[in-house]
């Protein structure tokens, strides 16, 4: 029991070594300049050890975008808890994600699009399982939340909770949740291609003007704006 303690703090000593090494690169150089020698090199080790913690390097650029988004994690958790009902916390979750994603196109990416191969669902559980003081202010009700990279469904759990409240139609749930993502989606790959016609300002509110108008339409008679 105790050498199998002490093989899972060598593991995790090891992963945050490559993981400090791959955000110190992002941050200087840029998640594009990021490769297995340069984050070897920096933390100290040869790139074939790398391979005995991350099957790839996608995985590494992940944990290392998970460590940045950090900022992220604890004003969504401030944003959301503005909100009354499940259907302003909806609102203001995309604000902040909105907010966040387009300064940090790159790592939002990395995060939330990028193809990580096999089982992509599980790396952020094992990301807290490394790093489980990123939760501790984090309310219980966002962890399940935040621990999930599917986007679909993420936001597929706070327009549940709006639904079975009587806020918007359930028939309408899975549309406004493909709809919402696929804007946004579309907004951060103009801006990852250059070719943004406008200010990141107002490509943030072109995108909440958009999903705004989607959930007022997938409200209920009772929900409505007048």
């Amino acid at each position: 029991m105790f050498s199998l303690t002490n093989k899972k703090i060598q593991k995790s000593r090891m992963w945050k070594y490559f993981i400090d090494a791959t955000v110190g690169i992002i941050n200087e150089e840029g998640i594009k300049n990021v490769t297995i020698r340069k984050v070897a090199d920096r933390a100290g080790y040869n790139s074939a050890t790398i391979y005995n913690y991350f099957s790839e390097l996608s995985h590494l650029v992940f944990f290392a975008s998970m460590k940045l988004l950090k900022g992220y994690t604890e004003d969504v958790a401030k944003c959301m808890d503005k909100g009354k009902t499940p259907l302003d916390k909806y609102i203001l979750a995309w604000e902040c994600f909105c907010k966040h994603s387009l300064q940090k196109p790159d790592i939002f990416h990395a995060v939330f699009i990028m193809d990580l191969g096999d089982q992509p669902d599980e790396l952020i559980k094992r990301y807290y399982e490394v790093y489980p003081a990123e939760l501790i202010n984090i309310p219980e009700d966002l962890k399940p939340i935040l621990i999930e990279r599917n986007m679909t469904k993420r936001g597929k759990s706070i327009l549940q909770s709006a639904a079975n409240e009587g806020q918007i139609n359930e028939n309408q749930i899975d549309d406004l949740n493909e709809i919402t993502i696929l804007i946004w989606q579309g907004m951060l790959t103009n801006i990852l291609n250059n070719r943004l016609d406008y200010q990141l300002e107002e490509a943030e509110l072109l995108i909440m003007r958009y999903i705004k108008q989607f959930v007022d339409s997938a409200k209920t008679t009772n929900n409505s704006v007048h």
